[in-house]
C-alpha cells in the first residue's frame, strides 16, 4: 500500500536530478535521491532522469545498483523514465553501444539519439493520452520507440518535422517512459500522470 503522500525516489547518478525533484515536490509528493540500493528500498516508486545512457547504464553497474533495480520493477515498483531514463526502460535497444544494457520493463524497442545531436534539440506540442491539452515538449538528443509490444500503451507521437508520428510517450503497466524532458518546461502534468499511477498501484 502506498502512503497517502508517496515518496517518489530520483536516480541520482546523472542527469536533471533537481528538476525532476521540483516538479515532483510541486505534485505534492517527497522525494529522496537514489544512489545506492540501501536508498532504493526506501522508495515507494522511481524517476530515471535524461542524461546519457550509457553513463547511466554504467554508473548503475558500479554502484550496484543495476540488478537491484531490475528486481524492484519485476515487483512492480512504478518507474517513469525521460529520455535516457527511456532508453533504461526499455526491454530493446537499436544502436546501443557495445555491450550496453538496460533496466527493461517496457515491451518496446528504442532507438538512442534517433531525433539527432544535441545542435538538433527542438521543442514540438505533442498530444499526449490522459491530457487534456497539448503537452508542450523539449527534444534533447533524444531517443524514439521504433516499436511496442502487445502489452506497451503508446501514449503520444511526434507531430511534426521529418519524425512526425514516431512513438515518444508510453505506458506499460505500473511503467512510463518519453522521450521528452518535462522537468524542463514549467509544466507538471506528466509528473503528476506519474503519481496518480503511483496512487493506483
Amino acid at each position: 500500500m502506498v502512503a497517502a503522500v508517496p515518496t517518489i525516489g530520483v536516480l541520482a547518478l546523472q542527469g536533471d536530478v533537481r528538476e525532476h525533484r521540483r516538479a515532483l515536490e510541486s505534485c505534492g509528493a517527497s522525494t529522496e535521491a537514489v544512489r545506492r540500493p540501501e536508498e532504493l528500498e526506501r522508495v515507494d516508486a522511481l524517476v530515471i532522469p535524461g542524461g546519457e545512457s550509457t553513463t547511466m547504464w554504467r554508473l548503475a553497474r558500479s554502484f550496484e545498483l543495476l540488478e537491484p533495480l531490475r528486481k524492484r520493477i519485476e515487483q512492480g515498483m512504478p518507474a517513469y523514465g525521460s529520455c535516457a531514463g527511456m532508453i533504461m526502460l526499455a526491454d530493446r535497444i537499436a544502436d546501443g553501444a557495445k555491450g550496453q544494457e538496460t533496466i527493461g520493463g517496457i515491451d518496446m524497442l528504442v532507438r538512442r539519439n534517433a531525433f539527432g545531436r544535441q545542435v538538433d534539440s527542438f521543442e514540438s506540442d505533442v498530444h499526449v493520452a490522459g491530457l487534456d491539452t497539448p503537452f508542450h515538449a523539449v527534444f534533447i538528443r533524444a531517443p524514439w520507440v521504433e516499436s511496442v509490444g502487445g502489452a506497451a500503451e503508446v501514449l503520444g507521437r511526434a507531430e511534426s518535422g521529418d519524425a512526425a508520428g514516431r512513438i515518444v510517450a508510453v505506458r506499460q503497466g505500473h511503467l512510463l517512459a518519453t522521450s521528452f524532458h518535462p522537468e524542463l518546461t514549467g509544466d507538471a502534468r506528466i509528473h503528476r500522470l506519474f503519481l496518480d499511477m503511483v496512487k493506483g498501484t
